[in-house]
């Protein structure tokens, strides 16, 4: 009997037809042949992910009572003991492209993502199972307050597709909030015709100050007359991923 631990961020699904949903939701379309499944627990998912014959899943988990009882019921499964955080994913996953897939513990949900676009070379493909409102985060677009860091920087490399929306009485413990699935596809964009560690500066600080205009939270980046422009007058709610771009190579210039 594996028991669901809070300090993992344990919830474990117990809705086959959920699971399935997310298991079919990948697409690999030849772009990869590999599926790393992120915590995996007792298997809900994992084994809908097996019985794709067009995958070849493995998996990453901590938690030593699951690693056990995967172990036991999946024989033919990989199972790496390790941090999906820390690891080296090219040293489990080789040079080849894969998907990453699972219900992700809501506690590193975020992180884990951030670790997918350090690796955005070789994940084409994500899907995943987070809090409700983090994945509306992930996946909105310009104009609303739920637009914000993380949809900048996720959106930069990916697609967002927000497939649909799970309640809490699928699980074992229930969450106290709702969840929502979403599918992230890698775009075209090999690199950012920026200095892509000060894109990520100039998001977090004017999102860091999302109620003061750009002017004001941008203006220890930026030289006097860059501040003159117009899109200074403006919240950083209201600005495309290329706006974004552009303020970073205006910044780079001040430097």
């Amino acid at each position: 009997m594996v028991r669901p631990k809070k300090h993992l961020g344990q919830h474990f699904l117990k809705d086959d037809s959920i699971s399935e949903r997310i298991a079919s939701a990948l697409n690999p379309s030849g772009n990869y042949l590999n599926a790393l499944e992120i915590g995996p627990g007792t298997g809900a998912l994992t084994k809908f992910l097996l019985a794709r014959e067009d995958i070849h899943t493995q998996c990453m988990e901590v938690d030593v009572e699951s690693i056990a009882y995967l172990n036991q019921h999946y024989a033919d499964l990989k199972v790496h003991d390790l941090d999906f955080l820390k690891a080296d994913l090219k040293g489990i996953m080789g040079e080849q492209p894969f998907a990453v897939v699972g219900n992700f513990p809501y506690n590193i949900s975020s992180q884990i993502l951030f670790r997918v676009v350090e690796y955005k070379h070789q994940i084409p493909e994500v899907v995943g199972m987070f809090q409700k409102e983090v994945a509306e985060r992930i996946a909105e677009k310009p104009g609303t307050k739920k637009y914000g860091i993380i949809s900048v920087l996720i959106q930069a490399y990916y697609d967002i597709e927000y497939l649909f929306t799970v309640h809490e009485h699928v699980f074992d413990p229930p969450p106290k909030v709702k969840s929502g699935v979403i599918r992230l596809t890698r775009n075209n964009v090999e690199q950012l015709p920026c200095d892509e560690r000060l894109f990520k500066l100039v998001v977090k600080q004017a999102f860091n100050q999302r109620r003061k205009t750009l002017r004001n939270s941008l203006r220890s980046l930026m030289n006097p007359e860059q501040l003159k422009n117009e899109i200074f007058n403006a919240r950083p709610e209201v600005l495309s991923i290329d706006q974004f771009i552009e303020l970073t190579q205006w910044a780079s210039a001040n430097r």
